[in-house]
This record gives structure tokens, sequence and C-alpha cells, in this order.
């Protein structure tokens, strides 16, 4: 008697939720220089597979969700201020980060891993690199590995992974560290072709395997309702036609 009580209050709990977020848009962060995860097409439309997410994800909450595209610099300090309710853009989660934020179960793994031209640097270990110029996102775990594992004068901080992208292509770095995932998109582009993986994925301490929904703190019952809108749309079998729609392979 007690368990049919116990589900019964769960239910009760979630319809509760869904009808408390209903009252007003969800306002989602979302960050558009991290293909294919999220960029821009050719239309200036923000695209990609966290964007997919968030729109299934704010179907199965039975809720009305508004985009809001923000600068990765600033996409936590825009949660803490409350000018949003979550970001969906592959985050990683860590104890400094989960001082100003919740974090949902993970909704995705990927491991980082080094790129760069085969015919200068050929395949090394990634402690065999440090005296290369090495680019990656600012305010990444990529970026807080670096800085803690490698020359300060050779790691180059950018604004976006495009960024980053760009100046490999252009030669101004010799490396770029990122996730395996948004790499392997970049050497399947025309862009990508000369190209390659420089290593093996990174195993370390700083660098986390799982990507996150961040959710402003003091929600609990936010937290919960994501939880459940990603279980649904895993067992529904959006997530796999979403995953299958940009990456070759499973990535949860």
């Amino acid at each position: 008697m007690r368990k049919i009580k116990g589900k019964v209050f769960f239910l009760l709990m979630l319809l509760f939720v869904s009808v408390s977020l209903v009252a007003a848009p969800l306002r989602v962060a979302i960050e558009g220089n991290y293909p294919p995860f999220s960029y821009v097409d050719d239309s200036g439309q923000v695209v990609g597979f966290d964007i997919d997410i968030t729109h299934a994800l704010c179907a199965a909450m039975n809720v009305e969700c508004e985009m809001i595209l923000v600068e990765w610099s600033e996409i936590l300090e825009g949660l803490v201020a409350g000018d949003y309710q979550l970001i969906i853009a592959s985050m990683g989660k860590t104890p400094e980060r989960e001082k100003l934020a919740d974090f949902s179960d993970y909704y995705y793994r990927a491991h980082s891993v080094f790129v760069g031209d085969p015919k200068q640097h050929s395949k090394k270990h990634y402690d065999d690199l440090k005296q290369l110029r090495i680019a990656t996102g600012k305010d990444t775990l990529q970026s807080q590995y670096l800085l803690a594992n490698y020359p300060e004068e050779n790691v180059y901080l950018l604004n976006s992974h495009d960024e980053a992208m760009d100046a490999l292509i252009k030669g101004d770095v010799d490396l770029v560290l990122s996730n395996s995932i948004s790499q392997l998109h970049f050497l399947q582009s025309p862009e990508g072709e000369n190209f390659d993986f420089i290593s093996e994925p990174l195993v370390n301490d700083l660098l986390v395997d799982y990507a996150h929904i961040a959710i402003r703190k003091g929600h609990p019952e936010l937290l919960l309702a994501v939880n459940e809108g990603l279980k649904k749309i895993r067992f529904n079998g959006q997530y796999d036609q979403i995953n299958r729609k940009y990456i070759p392979f499973s990535i949860y």
C-alpha cells in the first residue's frame, strides 16, 4: 500500500511540476559555435544536436521554451543572474560549476583529443606535444587542462571552438584540443580534409567525459522535470533519432 501511495504521490508531483512550468516560457541558454552540437547554418539559424535536444526535451516536459543565444564565456554568469533557467550547451559538470548551478543526469559523453596536421605532427602521446602551439576555447575544461599541464606561452585561449579551428586552418596554431565529436565533425568537413587526430583520447581528472544540462540553483522541481524529460526522449526513440541525424554512432 505504501508503494502505491508513493507512486501516486510521485505522479502528482510530476503533474504539478509540468503545470507550474507552463505558466511562463522556460528560458534556455544555447551557444552557437560548437558544431555539430550548435552552429549557425547557411540560412542564419542556430541548429545542431543540442538545439534538437532542447526542442525534444521541452515537448517532453510539456512546456513552451524560449532559446537565448549566449556567448560561452558569459553563459554561467547569466544563469546565476536569472536571465534564464537552463543551459543546454554541452556543459561538463565540475565541482566549481556545481557551486553555481545544479546539473541534470548526463545526456551524452565524449572524450577530448588533439587535432592537427599529420604531415607535420605524427601521432604522439599527449605529453610529447607540450612544445607546440595549442588552441582551445576559453573557460572550457580543455582550457583548464592545458593551463595546468602545458607551458602557458604555448596555450592559446580563443573565444569559441570555431575560432580555434580557424586558427588551426590559418596555421596560427599547431593543434586544437576539443571534444572528440566536434573534432570529428571538423575532420569530415572540406576544411578539415588535411588534418587528423594527433593523439589518443586524453585521460585526466580535469577532462570529464559527460555533458549535462545546467539548471538554476534553488529549483529542485525543474531538475526533476528535466531528468524525467531526458528519460522520456531516451525511451521513446527521439534521442536516438537526433543522435543519428548528427553523429553516426551512439554518444549516450
